[in-house]
């Protein structure tokens, strides 16, 4: 490993050639390499001819505090098997972040099984993630339609709808109009809308079904957005009544949005919950980060914090919040609340909902005051990614 090792952007060749780099690297293909060559960004590590190392980045806006922030969202990375152990990964996230960067990114989002590396990195997961199994049975049973009509098919008025839902909570993607046919073609999905009769299209659901090797099915949800909560029961009741072949539902990781429906809907609590490994957030640019920011509308405040750097240093920043509007900017006073840049990731999203939550998680506040006020600014939205990439 004496040669000298060169990051570069993929052309078609080291498209091919990485393709081939992650399948050995991963033990399967990675179909997204292929899917999203015209969206993404890849960039890889060449050592003696070799492509060593790689991943995709996507500069994609994310929700939060209902505004459109600029994120890079890094998926399907990887070393090569011979390579790791002299921190390539860290480099070579580095340089997959500096293209998205240079092009707006000010946050950056990833999924991955490797929580403490990433942490190590600078990310840090705002929420858990939860993949749920029901008994169809008891969908059927304890739901009902409301008056709710299904029909097949996604509409440009149901992906309206999908945008006006997700810009209620913290981190779901603003899916760009190729993101829909990208995760059809992908999963093979079947997408239903449901509606009143006369009325606008109120929920979108998108499953799709495996046929078991003897009897039954497999039938996983992917996407399940409802306006109100007699919808949300229309959509279980669907479900419930889809396939007599499938003796349960899958809601995918991250797919079930966190309010309490289900729970409250059921009259005997048997679902199975499993858990995934989290999305995670990073701040790449504080400043930035913070004045393309929703913030509530009604909050004025001005507090004092210190903030880690990248470096390890601690750093002092004013935040002030008026009119909807959010600024930080650096000063001398002495800081009420401290921060880690983890820390400062899981409060950008929300991701505290009390002070008591914050604490447990590490932070330090001169000032209870200061704290529940910090927590209060970020907390009127919950954090949710059920974006897959």
């Amino acid at each position: 490993m004496n040669q000298q090792l060169t990051f570069i952007p993929a052309d078609d060749d080291l498209w091919e050639r990485y393709d081939q780099l992650a399948t050995r690297a991963y033990g399967h293909p990675i179909r997204d390499i292929a899917h999203l060559r015209e969206h993404a960004d890849l960039q890889v590590a060449v050592r003696g001819g070799r492509v060593v190392a790689g991943g995709l980045g996507l500069l994609v806006d994310q929700f939060f505090g209902g505004a459109l922030v600029p994120s890079a969202c890094l998926g399907d990375g990887c070393v090569a098997p011979e390579e790791r152990g002299d921190h390539l990964a860290a480099d070579m996230t580095r340089e997959r972040l500096r293209p998205l960067i240079e092009r707006g990114a000010v946050i950056s989002a990833i999924v991955t099984s490797s929580t403490g590396y990433a942490r190590r990195l600078g990310w840090e997961a705002p929420t858990g993630v939860l993949a749920w199994t029901v008994a169809t049975d008891d969908l059927k049973r304890d739901f009902a339609d409301e008056g709710f009509e299904a029909e097949h098919g996604l509409t440009d008025e149901a992906e309206t709808l999908q945008r006006d839902l997700a810009r209620q909570w913290n981190g779901p993607v603003h899916r760009p109009t190729w993101w829909n046919r990208w995760k059809h073609d992908k999963s093979n999905l079947t997408t239903y809308r449901f509606a009143r009769p006369g009325h606008p299209t109120a929920g979108l659901l998108s499953l799709t079904t495996q046929r078991h090797e003897r009897h039954g099915m497999t039938l996983t949800v992917h996407d399940f957005w409802a306006a109100s909560q007699p919808t949300a029961a229309a959509m279980l009741a669907f479900l419930g009544r889809h396939n007599t072949r499938a003796r349960t539902i899958t809601f995918r990781r991250g797919t079930l949005p966190p309010y309490p429906t289900l729970l409250h809907g059921l009259r005997h609590h048997r679902t199975t919950a499993g858990a995934w490994h989290p999305w995670m957030l990073r701040i790449l640019n504080i400043p930035e980060a913070v004045r393309l920011r929703g913030w509530p509308s009604d909050l004025t405040i001005a507090v004092p914090v210190e903030i880690e750097s990248e470096h390890g240093k601690w750093d002092r920043w004013m935040l002030q919040i008026k009119a909807g509007a959010g600024e930080i900017v650096p000063t001398q006073v002495e800081g009420q609340v401290l921060l880690t840049r983890r820390q400062l990731a899981v409060w950008y999203a929300g991701g505290y909902r009390s002070t008591t939550s914050a604490r447990m998680a590490g932070v330090h506040a001169v000032s209870e005051n200061a704290l529940a006020t910090l927590v209060r600014s970020t907390a009127q939205l919950e954090p949710w990614l059920p974006d897959h990439f």
